[in-house]
């Protein structure tokens, strides 16, 4: 389907200060998602709207909103929920720069800062609010002082996390506040059937719905390709990627995905340390922080980006190239809003995702079964990896000990603490209890672990004889050595070569004598 349609935006009912507006942003022509959508809800309709990434949502919801602001302008006029930190001031940022002539106040209440400096910013009648239901929901139990009794719009954005279920007791502290007669209008990269039976947020019969028609889930411009690893060398595939896609696209933008905090931060620091800057973004980093990595990739002033699953709703950079999947999304749903990333608004880019062989081989067939697309091998050459393979490894090891040292675990426990405070718990008592029951759970793991490695060397079996017997992708690499081996390097061993490699003299002149040349120059090597 086509990112733009024939249609201006003075078809759809925008009054002329909006259109006025448009065409300053650079809007020329609406998305067929703000085609279909914005007439219906200048009409008052509840609106259920999916489409892809890129494909110009967030403006779906907010000019026409925005259009019935300027008719009656009254505090907490709309309330828009969203998963994320980055993804809220995002849409507020969109919300203020569309709403500039009418001078449409915003306010963002995501955590992350003073809960007294939010509150005030709530108290100070803003036209729009844009939260995560979780610091709203603090707030509203906090203060029974809030009115939002003049609310005309709830929008749920990125619909299908929000009201998939983990949000539903602060969805439900929220609900109490707002009137009951209201347009609620939810929107998502994804549809899914539970959007329109959600128990906290019931929409109504006569709910307008459209979902761009596509047989593929992902873009035309995007390039979907994967790389096959074994369980010793995930680091080192991606390190190689990068060196050569960074080779070929010195200027390029690439965003990095990996699943938990502490992988992310120490895959940054890994990154960094052989030569490539970067900078990283999670969920233990503080509101400054993280709005500071986001801008230093959006002003291009660092290119690379690496980050867990809150980045991979919703945002909008336009430039990135490259999206790597260093570690698989726990979800296929998941892999689309990663790889939506890159390819927007009719750009080009390229996605390459890391699978072990052959473990990961389900998991891939069921993102292609999601996305009705077959994704091709990205080639690297393996002769590359095995040589940085202990220089990789020495520096993810470095990185490790060096976060230990910044006491990464003592930042998890104050959040743990912090939460429990916040819920009325005794937070001595429940860090006590939660030792325990995480001992039991290491107990339980170890077993688990041990039954789950016989299950896999079964399964990996079958799954070379069926999946394999059946896709020749995989013929090639069910005979290659490689994936037969165990290419570890005990923990001692690296220890041992980080202790070596701070103690022993530095004989490269420079800024970063630790840089190493083969990682950054092909010819070099």
């Amino acid at each position: 389907m086509s990112l733009r349609t024939d249609k201006r935006f003075t078809d759809l009912g925008l009054t002329a200060w909006i259109t006025r507006q448009t065409e300053k942003l650079g809007l020329r022509r609406p998305t067929p998602i703000q085609v279909e959508c914005i007439p219906r809800i200048l009409q008052g309709q509840d609106c259920i709207g999916a489409a892809k990434t890129g494909s110009g949502k967030t403006f779906a919801f907010a000019l026409p909103i925005l259009q019935k602001l300027s008719e009656e302008p009254t505090a907490n006029f709309a309330l828009v929920l969203t998963p994320t930190h980055e993804l809220a001031h995002q849409i507020a940022e969109q919300f203020i720069v569309a709403g500039q002539p009418m001078n449409a106040r915003v306010c963002v209440v995501t955590g992350g800062t003073d809960q007294l400096l939010e509150a005030q910013k709530l108290q100070s009648r803003p036209h729009i609010i844009v939260a995560m239901p979780g610091r709203l929901a603090d707030h509203l139990n906090g203060c029974n002082t809030y009115s939002f009794a003049a609310l005309q719009f709830l929008v749920v954005d990125e619909a299908d996390r929000v009201l998939s279920g983990s949000f539903d007791d602060d969805l439900r502290v929220i609900d109490r506040f707002l009137p009951a007669k209201r347009q609620n209008l939810f929107f998502s990269a994804t549809m899914k059937d539970f959007l329109k039976t959600s128990i906290v947020f019931p929409i109504a019969q006569n709910v307008f719905e459209w979902s761009e028609q596509s047989e593929v889930a992902t873009v035309e411009t995007l390039d979907q390709r994967y790389i096959l690893c074994a369980d010793y060398d995930r680091d080192m595939v991606l390190t190689e990627a990068l060196r050569k896609f960074k080779e070929d696209n010195e200027d390029a933008s690439v965003m990095i995905f990996t699943n938990s905090k502490k992988d992310c931060q120490v895959l940054s620091m890994t990154l960094s340390s052989i030569g490539f800057d970067n900078v990283c973004l999670h969920g233990f980093l503080r509101q400054k922080e993280r709005v500071a990595a986001l801008n230093r990739f959006k002003s291009k002033h660092v290119r690379i980006l690496i980050a867990t699953d809150v980045a991979s709703r919703g945002l909008d950079i336009p430039d990135v190239q490259l999206v790597l999947n260093h570690r698989l999304p726990k979800m296929p749903n998941e892999y689309i809003h990663r790889v939506g990333r890159t390819a927007r608004a009719g750009r080009s880019g390229m996605a390459i995702s890391i699978f072990r062989f052959p473990r990961d081989l389900e998991f891939l067939g069921e993102i292609e079964a999601l996305i009705n697309t077959k994704l091709t091998e990205h080639q690297i050459d393996q002769r590359l990896v095995e040589r940085i393979f202990m220089q990789v490894s020495v520096a993810r090891r470095e990185a490790e000990m060096s976060l230990n040292n910044e006491d990464f675990d003592e930042r998890q426990q104050r959040y743990r603490r912090v939460r429990w405070t916040q819920e009325g718990l005794d937070p001595d008592e429940m860090e006590a209890k939660w030792r325990e029951e995480k001992e039991a759970r290491a107990k339980e793991r170890r077993l688990r672990l041990k039954q789950e490695n016989e299950e896999r060397r079964r399964r990996e079996e079958e799954l070379k004889q069926s999946v394999v017997a059946k896709d020749a992708r995989f013929e090639k690499a069910a005979t290659d050595k490689k994936f037969k081996k165990a290419k570890f390097v005990a923990t001692e061993k690296l220890d041992e070569l980080v202790i070596q490699r701070k103690t022993e003299p530095t004989k490269v002149k420079g800024k970063n004598p630790r840089k190493k040349p083969q990682l950054k120059n092909k010819k070099s090597q």
